[in-house]
């Protein structure tokens, strides 16, 4: 019981960091890109990247975490791919239009559940399912507007969904099945996700904004932001993988549309940001969403534990895998 109380506690405060370090980053960015002309995304996010490298580094050497040998080519493969997605994201986001994007990261979710389905077997209620459509229509209405289709575009997005829900479910699957924590596991495989983005990140960002990020003239107040947006970064990168390792990607997927709510209610408050009946409208359909994923989620994991807690005491204990780690173990 009082594991699983530390566990829930856990969970709640990974939710917690994520949502903060998330919203915070995004406010950062904003200032960053729109009020001081900085529209290198996908270098910004290698250099992210590389920060939350050395931070965790550091750490490991103070002793905060101890490391754990993964399979290299797993790492490799696991980290490329990461950052691949990352940078088919931002291909999608210049070559579609808003409306189009914002499609595109709702069609995560379900390209997610489908994925678990057929490969991992696992299975998804009606009532959650049900749950998750009144969020992606909340989400809708709120945030896409235009939606303009053209050919390269849907093949981008759809290469970004594919990479993007894959990088996800591996991120869980790599942490349970091989028992390391999300520490561990985003402190060897950053360098490559950052190795990725530091190589291709200058050519696609000129080739999207048509400038050159070596070229920028660089102010003390840029490069202020610049070092803010990469500490910021590096609790991003570690809620990240935290939350993905105690919940789920589909949850994952779904506190991102929180994020995307809070972002929009934080843009018109503090940004003066332009806010329609539409978005308020569409921000209480997906609020709802969330509140019955949350309800239902708990309803269903009381209702498995009361099964777990009626089977015999070594069935129990087979099955007793943690999600995170080996039990006492530093993330």
């Amino acid at each position: 019981m009082e594991k699983m109380m530390g566990f829930q506690i856990g969970v709640i405060g990974a939710l917690f960091l994520s949502v903060a370090s998330s919203v915070s980053i995004v406010v950062c960015n904003k200032a960053l890109m729109s009020n001081l002309g900085f529209p290198f995304a996908t270098t910004l996010t290698s250099w992210h990247l590389m920060v939350t490298y050395c931070t965790l580094h550091v750490a490991r050497r103070l002793n905060f975490f101890e490391t754990k040998s993964v399979d290299i080519k797993t790492v490799i493969i696991f980290g490329v791919l990461n950052g691949v997605s990352i940078g088919f994201l931002n291909l999608s986001l210049g070559f579609n239009s808003i409306g189009f994007y914002q499609m595109t990261k709702l069609a995560i979710i379900p390209f997610t559940v489908l994925l678990e389905t057929i490969f991992l077997k696992k299975k998804f209620s009606k009532k959650i399912k049900l749950s998750l459509f009144v969020l992606l229509v909340g989400v809708g209405v709120a945030s896409v507007t235009d939606l303009q289709l053209n050919l390269v575009g849907t093949i981008l997005s759809l290469i970004a969904i594919a990479t993007t829900c894959v990088g996800q479910i591996l991120t869980n699957t790599i942490q349970k099945r091989l028992n390391v924590s999300s520490t561990q596991l985003l402190y060897q495989s950053s360098p490559f996700q950052a190795a990725v983005l530091f190589v291709t990140g200058p050519l696609l960002d000129q080739y999207l904004t048509k400038q050159n990020v070596y070229a920028f003239s660089y102010s003390p107040l840029v490069l202020g932001f610049i070092a803010l947006s990469c500490m910021i970064a590096v609790s991003v990168n570690f809620s990240t993988f935290l939350v993905i390792g105690k919940t789920s990607p589909v949850t994952y997927q779904v506190l991102g549309h929180l994020k995307t709510c809070l972002v929009l209610g934080f843009g018109y408050t503090l940004l003066h940001d332009p806010f329609t009946a539409r978005n308020i409208v569409g921000i209480l359909i997906a609020v709802l969403g969330m509140g019955l994923y949350s309800y239902f989620c708990t309803s269903e994991n009381k209702k498995k534990q009361s099964g777990d807690l009626s089977t015999p005491q070594v069935k129990a204990r087979d099955n007793d895998t943690p999600l995170l780690g080996t039990p006492g173990q530093r993330s």
